[in-house]
């Protein structure tokens, strides 16, 4: 038996194997539309989805955008959130149809948050969307309270390509309680979902109702609520105490 074919073949192997892989340039950053809610706005009154797509997509003379200006409309880029001052833990950024309006009509949004060591999304809820939250790094502990004929709090751990669900008026957090970053992907079935932070809204009401339904007004007192508001975070907070220490954070 020949091994002229057994030796062309290993020959021709070993010369595929040390090949370069092919690279590939970065695609460039995608801006978010300036003016995404009047577009927005104006893609409300089309009669058709087709229609929308139409004005979305294409230029006054009907032809199709193309490059950056295509790019701009259907594409939302999530490396343009930053930390700020008053968010701490991370960061987070919710594509609607407030910032991507290509989302008109289609009953979804969602979301990418990069959370730092002892992270916390604070409680919060959407009050029209139920949210499917899938972590693709690190570890988040969650939990969530239904409704006053369900009121236990239903938690859970997710490590990497892990998911859970937050249903639609659902109170829920998010916290990462480890040392390490975490980012998490949030798909919620609305393109507006809206979010409620339930201890920031609940320190607006009038501060005889805040102490009413505290149950406790010698204990916080009426003197002491602005200190409270003072110091309530926005969205991404900093853990809880053992975690900070723990870090030596």
């Amino acid at each position: 038996m020949s091994l002229l074919p057994f030796t062309i073949g290993f020959a021709l192997l070993c010369r595929l194997s040390v090949q370069a892989a092919p690279t590939f340039a970065s695609p460039a950053p995608v801006p978010i539309v300036s003016n995404a809610p009047a577009i927005a706005a104006g893609l409300i009154t089309m009669p058709s989805v087709g229609d929308r797509f139409k004005k979305l997509l294409t230029d006054g003379s009907g032809n199709m955008l193309t490059g950056s200006a295509l790019r701009q409309v259907t594409i939302f880029d999530f490396n343009n959130q930053a930390p700020t001052p008053t968010t701490p833990g991370g960061s987070i950024l919710l594509a609607t149809v407030d910032n991507f309006p290509i989302l008109t009509g289609l009953g979804i949004s969602g979301a990418v948050s990069f959370v730092e060591p002892c992270g916390l999304n604070i409680p919060h809820m959407h009050p029209r969307a139920d949210e499917l939250f899938t972590v693709v790094k690190g570890v988040m502990y969650t939990g969530w309270v239904q409704e006053n004929a369900f009121s236990p709090a239903v938690e859970a751990e997710l490590g990497q390509y892990q998911a859970t669900v937050f249903p639609k008026g659902s109170m829920h957090y998010q916290m990462n309680p480890t040392c390490e970053p975490a980012v998490f992907v949030a798909s919620l079935n609305s393109e507006d979902p809206g979010r409620s932070d339930l201890m920031t809204n609940y320190w607006q009401l009038p501060e005889d109702i805040i102490e009413a339904g505290m149950g406790a007004p010698a204990t916080i007192g009426a003197s002491s609520i602005d200190a409270w508001r003072a110091h309530l975070p926005a969205n991404l907070a900093a853990g809880v105490d053992s975690c900070l220490k723990a870090c030596g954070l």
